[in-house]
């Protein structure tokens, strides 16, 4: 990477340290802001040089906590240094309604400062948020002592006072502040967001604004005690929850036997509970919940509750919250009845979006489904679907859910007969007029929804022989309609189009089953464009015995294990008491099921399918090649660019993530054995993130030379940071996590040779990495960003897995479509982040680097944690 790149990477970011306590933090923010104010301005007014001085001599004499006390007499030179960085036109005498306020600063002017001044404030709402964290430590306050910090013009105060003159600090000094400046800037960030929802928590429930309840509320989708709960109850929710804090651990929330005032759930810390004579029954931590039950039954409080650590957040929802709460939801319950059983459940809830709320006019009603029968769901959204062409949009949104999930609840072999069936129906009652427009509407309804489900499972369906055959009958019926129904014809050249790509796509000899090899390729590297693997395609695969003799069979991709046994026996001779075992190359052994479906893409980085008879299993061992490679490919790998690497990383990445299908988070997440179909192309995006960062742990443990190895760790960190220009954060993740892995993260002396520039990088890196509050760094990042881009894919499966896991498919008989419509949401997101077309760095893709290019595509591994672990050991052995 050119010096050029390095200054301006150095220039952008916001590194990070590690601090034992933030107070030595924020009197260094603040004078560090001076200062770079100052550099800006150029200029200080001697009333101010005066005023700093006795500001800052206060600060150096007010008690510091212990821990910092031995360390701040070497900080003092740097605060005198900073103290004479002030910005004399944003800190100065003000009047207002004929008060003048003393040395203040304006709210929008210090928003307005801080996101000039950083490239970690990406917004005026997170700049308020790290302004906030100095006013919740006292380092910044509201003149009239204001609880919280403002984007308005409001005036606020540092430490302030007058005093003697003092010199201007040297350029060195001023250098020095200078690099300190981003160092607290992104520890603000870190803060910011947590302070900004503290902030919005303790305003009264009725000053909340619109914002802030959005703000709230996504909050809420993260929190694990409330995943089972509708949308319409978090949002109600997020106006009614009180931010409540406990500074000491030992703390008794409240005692066994009193009334049950309130419901708490953990934001932040641990609490015990407590039963006379039982003592601590269970632990409750971050995102659990308690007190809810005595609220419920309008009982006493079945036990105690006692803080188990310093510094605990808690949500709280009061007891008439609670219960207008679950009262309000059951009277905007509508529940549809046939034979006195629950047949469909919808919520009544407001129409439209925030914005329907504002003004005079009543905003519209709409219901929603919560729960049902699968033909009764069906035959609702049938039934509120717009035809106006003018609200096609919101048509489309409101089917999406059920297009997407149906495949869970109502399978094709179901779904396509009731289309059938609805198509042709005819009303029983009304005039002859009626009857018509009611029928000619039915089934301008149902093609809008089969339009939909086509387009959205595309390919998938020349796998179906169900919906195949459906899709032909369909387009013939409407055909034949719109001879005689001129309306018809409107929808017909869509229906038309999309069956008629579908068929030919399916006949075309480029989809044509495909035969793959072992590392899911059609070995021809040189290919234009990457086709997502289907289940039909065949695989040739090696199966190995006990002896590391093998056998290569061909079978389907999604072939069940049972086939894959029948394959192997028929080139075995024999197949009497076959398993089929998955083994690691640590030696880990996983006996296969026989309806477990597509296994080969499940299988490890070099990881191997065995076959033996059953009483053999335990006599089974890896096979020599998959320890990996014994050297390392440092010669190559480092005369090659860190951008061109990085490059080919994301184009390679960016094919085989538009090769996975929605639908396949959707298997994944319900387990695939359940649908019968592969998820081959999630499972090898999902191998690439583990390969990507194993190679950079291979890497570096193969590296016996010290200075190699600094090396190697700076050309990572340069090539994680242009995955994460060029959007690819699955790469971009992998890499810091093949940095943070043990082996490599416990190499000290390679570390310490790093210079400070990349350390910081690397620091910056790390934050985005940081889980607690579910992850919010990184979902914060990735907010910012416009499509294209690529995903962290592992989070996205966590988030599916956790609403998943969270709640029950069906409740009472009945379908959960609100879990239904959350699991889509998540899988929505793969949709947004290929909304736009991914267009190739220009400058990039005129270079021929087929070597980069060959390189990324056939990294070689060693994915055994315990060998890595001990080559790191053997490059730098534990120190006595």
């Amino acid at each position: 990477m050119s010096e050029n790149f390095e200054k301006e990477k150095n220039k952008d970011a916001c590194p990070t340290r590690n601090i034992d306590s933030t107070w030595q933090d924020f009197w260094l923010l603040l004078m560090v802001l001076w200062k770079r104010a100052l550099t800006m301005t150029g200029f200080l007014t001697r009333r101010i040089h005066l005023s700093l001085n006795l500001t800052f001599l206060f600060v150096l004499l007010t008690p510091l906590p212990r821990s910092l006390q031995r360390r701040s007499s070497g900080l003092e030179k740097f605060y005198d240094n900073a103290i004479l960085s002030r910005a004399a036109h944003m800190i100065r005498d003000r009047k207002y309604h004929l008060k003048t306020y003393r040395q203040c600063c304006v709210g929008t002017e210090l928003v307005d400062w801080m996101l000039q001044q950083t490239p970690c404030a990406h917004s005026r709402t997170q700049a308020v948020g790290m302004w906030q964290v100095l006013v919740e430590d006292g380092v910044l306050n509201h003149v009239d002592q204001e609880h919280h910090f403002q984007d308005k013009y409001l005036f606020y105060r540092f430490l302030d006072d007058e005093h003697e003159d003092a010199p201007l600090p040297t350029e060195e000094e001023k250098k020095e502040c200078d690099e300190e400046l981003q160092d607290t800037m992104l520890l603000l960030s870190q803060m910011g967001p947590d302070a900004h929802m503290r902030m919005i928590l303790r305003k009264p429930p009725g000053q909340r604004t619109v914002d802030d309840l959005e703000i709230i509320y996504e909050e809420l989708l993260h929190i694990k005690a409330l995943s089972h709960l509708s949308t319409t109850v978090k949002r109600e929710l997020a106006g009614v929850l009180i931010f409540e804090s406990h500074a000491k651990g030992g703390t008794v929330l409240f005692n066994q036997g009193e009334e049950g005032t309130s419901w708490y759930i953990i934001l932040k810390g641990s609490v015990n509970v407590v039963i006379y004579g039982k003592g601590v029954v269970c632990t409750l931590h971050e995102g659990d919940d308690f007190g809810k039950l005595a609220l419920v039954n309008d009982a006493p409080r079945a036990a105690s509750i006692v803080l188990r650590e310093d510094n605990c957040h808690f949500l709280r929802v009061d007891k008439e919250d609670f219960n207008r709460i679950l009262r309000d939801v059951e009277a905007n319950t509508v529940r549809l009845k046939e034979h006195d059983q629950d047949v469909l459940v919808l919520e009544k809830v407001p129409a439209g979006n925030r914005a329907s709320n504002q003004g005079n006019s009543q905003p519209q009603q709409k219901y929603t489904v919560m729960s049902g029968t699968p033909e009764k769901i069906l035959e609702h959204f049938l039934e509120t679907i717009r035809l106006e062409p003018a609200l096609n949009e919101a048509t489309d949104s409101v089917l999406n859910d059920f297009v997407m999930m149906h495949c869970v609840f109502m399978p094709n072999i179901q779904l396509c007969p009731a289309l059938v069936a609805h198509y042709h129906a005819q009303p029983s009652q009304g005039t002859e007029q009626e009857k018509m427009d009611y029928a000619l509407n039915n089934k301008r309804r149902v093609i809008r929804l089969v339009l939909q489900w086509a387009a959205m499972y595309g390919d998938v369906l020349q796998e179906d022989d169900v919906a195949m055959a459906f899709l032909e009958e369909f387009y013939v019926s409407v055909s034949d309609d719109a001879r005689m129904i001129a309306a018809l014809k409107e929808q017909l050249p869509e229906l038309e189009k999309i069956v008629k790509q579908i068929s030919e796509d399916a006949k075309a000899p480029q989809k044509k089953h495909k035969v793959l090899l072992q590392q899911f390729n059609t070995g021809d590297e040189r290919a234009q464009k990457r086709q997502p693997i289907r289940g039909s395609d065949e695989v040739l695969f090696k199966v190995y015995c006990m002896d590391h003799t093998y056998t290569t069979i061909r079978v389907p991709v999604a072939a069940s294990v049972k086939e894959v046994i029948s394959a192997v026996a028929d080139k075995l001779g024999s197949g009497e008491g076959l398993i089929i075992v998955k083994m690691s190359s640590g030696g880990e052994k996983v006996v296969l099921k026989p309806n477990d479906v597509s296994v080969f893409t499940t299988l490890t980085i070099n990881g191997r399918l065995f076959a033996c008879p059953r009483e053999q299993f335990d006599s089974l061992t890896p096979l020599p090649e998959q320890e990996g490679p014994t050297v390392g490919t440092v010669g190559t790998f480092e005369l090659m660019s860190s951008k061109d690497l990085a490059y080919q990383m994301t184009i390679y990445d960016w094919e085989l993530f538009n090769c996975v299908h929605e639908l396949e988070l959707i298997y994944h997440t319900f387990g695939r054995h359940n649908f019968k179909k592969t998820t081959a192309n999630l499972d090898l995006f999902l191998r690439r993130f583990n390969e990507i960062q194993f190679w950079v742990v291979t890497e570096i443990c193969l590296c016996p030379q010290p200075s190699k190895r600094v090396q190697l760790l700076k050309k990572f960190i340069k090539i994680a940071a242009h995955c994460k220009e060029y959007k690819n954060l699955n790469s971009f993740f992998a890499i810091v996590m093949g940095l943070s892995n043990v082996a490599v993260s416990r190499l000290a002396l390679t570390w310490e040779k790093l210079p400070s520039k990349f350390k910081k990088f690397y620091a910056e890196f790390e934050s985005l990495m940081d889980p607690s509050r579910n992850h919010r760094a990184y979902r914060l990042t990735v907010a910012k960003l416009d499509p294209p881009l690529i995903p962290f894919m592992p989070l996205l499966i966590k988030d599916m897995t956790f609403t998943h896991e969270g709640n029950k498919t069906f409740i009472d008989n009945l379908v959960n479509f609100e879990k239904m419509r959350m699991i889509a949401n998540t899988a929505r997101t793969v949709r947004y982040c290929r909304s736009q077309p991914f267009n190739p760095d220009a400058a990039q893709a005129n270079k021929n680097h087929q070597d980069v290019r060959s390189y990324v595509r056939q990294l070689n591994v060693i994915d055994n944690q315990r060998t890595l672990s001990q080559m790191s050991h053997r490059l730098e052995p534990r120190r006595p």
